[in-house]
């Protein structure tokens, strides 16, 4: 019986290996896709626009934009609209707007007009494409709208280092039991992006988004407010972790 045992266990031990050994080297291949600017052998992982690529080679500020919100938020052509308008925002503050997005299995800082356009138009036909959905949307060549997780991920790649969106993900209600918790989080404990929002979703658990944020370890500060807004309203009942009183103050905190 032993004997049987052990030749039992020698067979799925080779059949485990030959899986293995068929297995692709995701992590570096994955690597290699979100790390691409950083060899010029491949640079054409990542496409740029043209005015993200000279703001960024002149050291001018650049601000990366997500586009869920374009895909998932609104119906077109007012999400078209909408994000024109966030970016002319931006412009007017002295910045670069760089609209991130995969198109066709490319990551794209900055979007062209035609490209926003056709982005707009696609609506919910695009992938919402989050951390986990990177490498499939990528390998696959597929349209992706990235969320707040995916923005920070390729913005972070691009070497641009503030992101604005409305609310962020978190803890949804009864995610005690359920774990029902955002990647949104647990990417701003481990990317280098600093994230300039409204708070989370008024829908969410905010003390326990709060909670969660600090075990990861983020700065978290409110501006000119001692309390942490909830997306469209700026009470959540909620105080802020810490606070800041000016564009100086909060340049200091990331520089």
């Amino acid at each position: 019986l032993e004997r049987a045992m052990a030749q039992a266990t020698d067979r799925r031990l080779k059949v485990l290996q030959g899986h293995l050994a068929e297995l692709p080297t995701t992590t570096a291949g994955r690597q290699d896709v979100l790390h691409a600017h950083t060899s010029q052998s491949h640079t054409y992982d990542l496409a740029f626009s043209p005015p993200v690529l000279e703001a960024l080679q002149q050291g001018r500020p650049v601000v990366a934009l997500e586009s869920t919100i374009i895909t998932h938020g609104m119906p077109y052509p007012q999400n078209l609209e909408t994000a024109k308008e966030v970016e002319e925002v931006v412009r007017a503050a002295g910045a670069e707007p760089a609209t991130i997005a995969v198109l066709d299995g490319v990551p794209h800082i900055g979007l062209t007009a035609a490209e926003l356009q056709h982005l707009a138009s696609l609506g919910h036909s695009v992938r919402k494409t989050s951390r986990r959905d990177l490498p499939l949307v990528i390998s696959q060549k597929l349209n992706g709208s990235t969320t707040v997780s995916a923005t920070m991920i390729l913005a972070e790649r691009a070497g641009i280092r503030v992101f604005v969106t409305g609310g962020i993900g978190g803890v949804h209600r009864g995610g005690e039991t359920t774990m029902d918790i955002s990647a949104d989080l647990t990417e701003l404990g481990r990317t280098e992006v600093a994230v300039v929002c409204a708070g989370a979703k008024s829908v969410l658990d905010i003390g326990r988004t709060l909670e969660y944020l600090e075990t990861q370890g983020v700065v978290v500060a409110a501006y000119q407010t001692d309390e942490f807004p909830a997306f469209f309203t700026a009470r959540s009942g909620h105080p802020a972790p810490c606070r800041i009183d000016s564009p100086a103050e909060a340049a200091a905190m990331i520089a």
